[in-house]
C-alpha cells in the first residue's frame, strides 16, 4: 500500500517537472529571440507649448523619430513645410503638427487665421452677468438669449442662437484652464446669417449668454417666453391669436308668388315678389296660348 502511494507521488512529481521544463524552455526561446527591427522616420512636433494663432517659425518646431508602421494622417516630415503658417488650435510640447491644425498658407496669423472659410467673428459687449460670472472664456460653447419687445406681443425672450463657439474674451484667444475672468467684450464664431441676428439682438434688445457643456451639441426649437404669459395665471405661455371673422353669406330671397292671368283669350303666368322681399319686383313671364 505504501509502495503504491510512493509510485503515485513519484509519477506526479515527474509530470510536474516535465511541464515546468517545457514552460521554461518556451520562455527561454522567446527571450532569446531577436527583437523585431522597427523602421523609424522623422515627424515634426512642437518644440514647446504653442497657443492658438501662433505663426510657426523654425524655433517652434523640431523633429523626432516615429515608427513607419504607425503613421499619423497629415503629418509633416520637414519643419520648413510648416513654417509661416498659423495654428488654429493650441498644441502641447512634443505634440505632432498636423495639416488639420494649421491655417491655409495665406491666412495670416492671430484671430483671423482661426476663422474657417464662410464663417465670421462678431464681438458683443458683456458684463459679469451676461458672461456667466466670467466663465464664458475662449473655446467654450454658448447659447444666445435675447429679450426685446414687439408691437403686438409686448416683451418677449427668445433663444436666437445655439451652440456658438467663443473665439476670444477681450483680446485674449487662449483659455485660462477654466478660471473665470472679468471681460467686457466676447467674440463669437458665427455664420453670416447668425451674425445679422446677433447684431440685431445686441443693438435692439438685451442679450444673455447661456454656457453649454462643450460635448453637448444638441439644438432644437426653444419656445419663446412672453412677459404677459409668464406673470399671468396661465400654465402655458400662449401667443395672442388674431381672430378673423368669417364672411357672412347673404340670405336667399323668398320665392315669388305665381298668379294665372287670363285676358283676351290668352293665359299668362305672372310672378309677384314676396311681401318680405325689399329688393323690388322681379317679373318672369311665360306666355301660353289656349
Amino acid at each position: 500500500m505504501d509502495r503504491n502511494r510512493m509510485m503515485i507521488g513519484l509519477t506526479i512529481a515527474v509530470v510536474a517537472g516535465l511541464l515546468l521544463s517545457i514552460f521554461i524552455y518556451h520562455e527561454f526561446r522567446i527571450a532569446s529571440a531577436p527583437a523585431p527591427v522597427v523602421v523609424m522616420k522623422q515627424i515634426v512636433v512642437a518644440a514647446s507649448p504653442l497657443p492658438l494663432g501662433t505663426r510657426l517659425t523654425s524655433k517652434d518646431l523640431r523633429v523626432i523619430p516615429w515608427p513607419t508602421d504607425a503613421p499619423v494622417a497629415n503629418m509633416f516630415a520637414r519643419p520648413e513645410d510648416c513654417e509661416n503658417r498659423a495654428l488654429i488650435t493650441s498644441v502641447s510640447e512634443n505634440e505632432p503638427i498636423l495639416e488639420d491644425k494649421l491655417a491655409p498658407v495665406a491666412a495670416g496669423a492671430g484671430l483671423s487665421a482661426t476663422i474657417p472659410e464662410g464663417m465670421r467673428a462678431l464681438s458683443v459687449a458683456v458684463n459679469d452677468v451676461v458672461s456667466v460670472a466670467g466663465f464664458v472664456t475662449p473655446g467654450t460653447m454658448v447659447d444666445v438669449i435675447a429679450t426685446g419687445s414687439t408691437k403686438d406681443s409686448g416683451s418677449i425672450t427668445k433663444t436666437v442662437l445655439e451652440n456658438i463657439r467663443v473665439l476670444a474674451a477681450n483680446q485674449r484667444i487662449e483659455s485660462h484652464a477654466g478660471r473665470p475672468e472679468q471681460v467686457t467684450v466676447i467674440t463669437m464664431l458665427v455664420t453670416p446669417a447668425d451674425a445679422s441676428k446677433l447684431a440685431m439682438a445686441s443693438s435692439s434688445g438685451k442679450i444673455q449668454l447661456a454656457l453649454r457643456n462643450t460635448i453637448d451639441s444638441q439644438t432644437g426649437e426653444v419656445p419663446s417666453v412672453l412677459q404677459a404669459a409668464l406673470f399671468s395665471m396661465d400654465r402655458e405661455p400662449v401667443l395672442p391669436v388674431k381672430h378673423v371673422a368669417a364672411p357672412v353669406k347673404p340670405a336667399a330671397p323668398p320665392a315669388p308668388y305665381i298668379v294665372d292671368v287670363i285676358a283676351g283669350g290668352k293665359r299668362e303666368n305672372k310672378s309677384f315678389p314676396s311681401p318680405d322681399h325689399s329688393t323690388g319686383e322681379s317679373n318672369g313671364q311665360q306666355a301660353q296660348s289656349h
